[in-house]
């Protein structure tokens, strides 16, 4: 009656659908877990340079570096579902009026990320091979090792400047530093930061510092702008 073909069709259909219906159900898992994050941050010093910000730059502008320390306790956010969790810090500042000669309406930028496996991912994370080999042994036997996500970072400094396409940036007022978060599962959708709860999940408590200003440009000392002069007469 049936012939091969539509046998190993008809197991193909049914295997397909049998592991959507589990993915489905392992996604929907998540939201049975209470998520309940939290962080404080605060920058601890702030400078504004004039220079090459990257190597790749092809003149000189004004770039901040910005160094903070952060505590954030993201534990909360590991289930046996999770694969990664990428966490990054933020610079924001308000949007200028309309009609000023700043005309960039983002105003946010990325000054320091990482990213956080959990142990059945360790062999995705970009570290050396000494380094992987501690990390595996810290969790051997556990499918979930919430001290991962516990974070304690003092006067760290950031992976990137913060830069404006006008190449002027000293002296920008309500600047604030934000901690975000983006959530990789192995099977579901990825989440990002909440801004309301939603069920047993709570938005991040916390994670945005009080509001402060960029500084002058940083100018430089008066001996070695003499130092220079003389230099130049040689």
């Amino acid at each position: 009656m049936y012939n091969t073909l539509t046998r190993i069709q008809n197991v193909f259909g049914f295997f397909t659908t049998v592991a959507f219906v589990v993915a489905a159900l392992i996604a929907a898992s998540d939201f049975t877990a209470p998520r309940t994050p939290s962080a404080s941050i605060k920058p601890t010093n702030v400078q504004v340079v004039k220079g090459r910000p990257h190597y790749y730059s092809t003149k000189k502008e004004e770039y901040a570096i910005i160094k903070f320390s952060l505590d954030a306790d993201l534990s909360t956010l590991f289930t046996w579902n999770t694969k990664q969790l990428f966490v990054y810090v933020t610079a924001e500042w308000p949007a200028p009026p309309s009609g000023a000669d700043n005309m960039n309406q983002t105003n946010k930028a990325v000054i320091w990320d990482t990213i956080i496996t959990s142990p059945s991912a360790d062999h995705l994370a970009n570290i050396g091979p000494i380094a992987l080999k501690k990390l595996r042994k810290s969790a051997a036997g556990k499918s979930i090792d919430p001290s991962r996500g516990k974070l304690s970072l003092k006067n760290q400094k950031p992976k990137y400047q913060i830069t404006h396409p006008t190449g002027r940036i000293a002296e920008t007022d309500d600047v604030t530093l934000r901690v975000n978060y983006n959530v990789q599962p192995w099977v579901g959708i990825l989440t990002w930061n909440q801004d309301f709860d939603f069920g047993r999940w709570k938005k991040l408590d916390g994670g945005i510092s009080k509001t402060f200003e960029l500084p002058a440009l940083k100018k430089k000392k008066d001996g070695e702008e003499k130092k220079k002069s003389e230099k130049v007469k040689l």
